[in-house]
Parts: C-alpha cells; sequence; structure tokens
C-alpha cells in the first residue's frame, strides 16, 4: 500500500473508532462473519474503489473483497459496486470511511468528467488547484484524475509557483523569477518553475527578459479576450494556463483561446458527494 494512503487510513480509523466500535462490540460476537454489499444510489462517475479495498485489507487483510465495477465507470442507481466478507466487526468499522472516502471521490469524479467533456474536441486541458480538504487531498486529487482531469502541483515542494505575493515580495516578477530560478540551480533541484502574470504587460516583460527560466506562464485572471492576446503573444514558447474564477458558464470562451491549461479549484471545493450505501446481505 502507498505509505501516504496507508497513514491517512490509519489516521481516519483512530479519529472515527478511538477507544473502540462499542456500537458493534455491544452486541455482535467478535467472530462472527457477514457480508455486504456497496449500493449505488445516484448518477455518476464512480471513484475510490481501490481505496475502498485497502481500507478493509488494512482492518483484516484476509477479507474477501469482491469488485463488480472500476474507479472511472459510469455508475448508475441500482448497481451493486462491491460485495464484502468479512468479520462483521471489520465491516462495521470500515463502513462509514469507506462511505465517507468513496462518496467524496465520487462527487469530484463526476464534477470533474462534466468539465472535461465540454471540452471534447478543444486543445484545452483542466488542472486541478491546491484548494483541497487539509489531509485528504491525496484522494481528492486522485479523484480528479479519475474523472478525465489532470493534476497540478500536488504541494508546495514539487513545483515552484511564483504568485502575486511571491513577486510583491521578491520586489517584482523579475526579481522573483531570477531569484527562483538561481535557487533551484544552485541547489540541483529537479523542479520547474511556473509564474502568475496580472497583465498582458507582465507576459511581455517575462517574454522579454526570462522566458527561458520557466516552464509554464498563467495568466491570472485575464479576460478570454486578453488570454488569447497572451497565447498569441506568448507563441508557444512556453506553457500557458488562464485561472481565476473560470466555470461552466465560462470555460468554452477559454478553451477557444487555445491556451493550453484552464485551471479550476472548484473540482474540488464545489462537488457534491454522491449517494452511496454499505447493505449487509
Amino acid at each position: 500500500m502507498n505509505i501516504a494512503l496507508k497513514q491517512l487510513i490509519t489516521s481516519a480509523l483512530q479519529e472515527d473508532i478511538g477507544a473502540g466500535d462499542f456500537s458493534t462490540i455491544s452486541c455482535i460476537p467478535a467472530t462472527e462473519t457477514g457480508k455486504a454489499v456497496l449500493k449505488v444510489k445516484d448518477k455518476g462517475i464512480l471513484a475510490g474503489m481501490q481505496v475502498a479495498q485497502q481500507i478493509f485489507w488494512h482492518i483484516q487483510p484476509d477479507c474477501l473483497f469482491v469488485p463488480f465495477m472500476k474507479d472511472g465507470d459510469i455508475m448508475q442507481p441500482g448497481q451493486i459496486a462491491f460485495e464484502i466478507t468479512a468479520k462483521v466487526h471489520t465491516i462495521l468499522a470500515a463502513e462509514r470511511l469507506v462511505l465517507n472516502t468513496m462518496q467524496r471521490m465520487s462527487g469530484i469524479a463526476t464534477l470533474t468528467n462534466s468539465y472535461v467533456a465540454m471540452l471534447q474536441g478543444y486543445h484545452t486541458k483542466i488542472l486541478d488547484t491546491r484548494k483541497t480538504t487539509p489531509n485528504f487531498r491525496l484522494l481528492e486529487k486522485e479523484a480528479v484524475k479519475i474523472g478525465g482531469a489532470i493534476n497540478h502541483r500536488f504541494g508546495l515542494y514539487d513545483m515552484i509557483m511564483l504568485k502575486d505575493n511571491h513577486i510583491d515580495y521578491a520586489g517584482g516578477i523579475v526579481n522573483a523569477i531570477n531569484n527562483a530560478h538561481n535557487y533551484v540551480t544552485t541547489h540541483n533541484l529537479n523542479i520547474r518553475i511556473e509564474v502568475e502574470t496580472r497583465s498582458l504587460a507582465d507576459v511581455a516583460l517575462v517574454l522579454a527578459t526570462c522566458k527561458q527560466k520557466v516552464f509554464r506562464i498563467m495568466l491570472d485572471n485575464f479576460t478570454p479576450m486578453q488570454v488569447a492576446e497572451a497565447v498569441a503573444l506568448i507563441n508557444k514558447e512556453v506553457e500557458t494556463e488562464a485561472s481565476g474564477g473560470i466555470n461552466k458558464n465560462s470555460i468554452l470562451q477559454y478553451a477557444a483561446t487555445n491556451v493550453d491549461y484552464v485551471s479550476i479549484g472548484s473540482l474540488i471545493h464545489q462537488a457534491q458527494s454522491v449517494d452511496l450505501s454499505l447493505k449487509a446481505i
């Protein structure tokens, strides 16, 4: 199991179970075995199947997890996603974490997929952001991938993104880029630099002074018309990303500019969980 996922599962189970699942312990013998199925009650994109399996295996390595669907499948009400055979204590201890995880992940995958479907035939691809739930980013970003979009940086450590505050504190966009590039070079770091621009003048300045030091220019809060101008100015010399309040009402206007990426925080922070249930059989 992935170390980060194992830590997440361990912490989440401890949060829920604490000193013991006394509801179960008090009325069901520890040796009792049973079966349960995950029932789909909403339309959408299924996500979290592999995580659910790992949760059950974490509690009881010899339990039997039988999947009938897989991550990324289109789901319809009435379908059965999996069947679990295990000790009843295992099933009930895992139930809430499995449901919370799969409902949340499936909601994100479903919303993400609806955006991805809108961009069929366009050059532009969709990125997520770091606007995630603390300690649940691993699974939220996995759900974005299941939904068909692309993960942006995972955290502060795997890409340098020079945003407005970095630029202002550094004394300007050129200073920020040069400082970052010097740091990466000096410390022999294998990470790339993206810079946020707030105007066409910023874009022109980056291109004129330090375009070879960045791999992508973010066009933050640009209108679609401004993005089109910036994309033409950049002329594919570096990657381009439009960001800032982009939603279903505006995404096609941005895609029409031929920008490489649009980043959408709402994929995660506005996703609604889907309805699933785990029922004994």
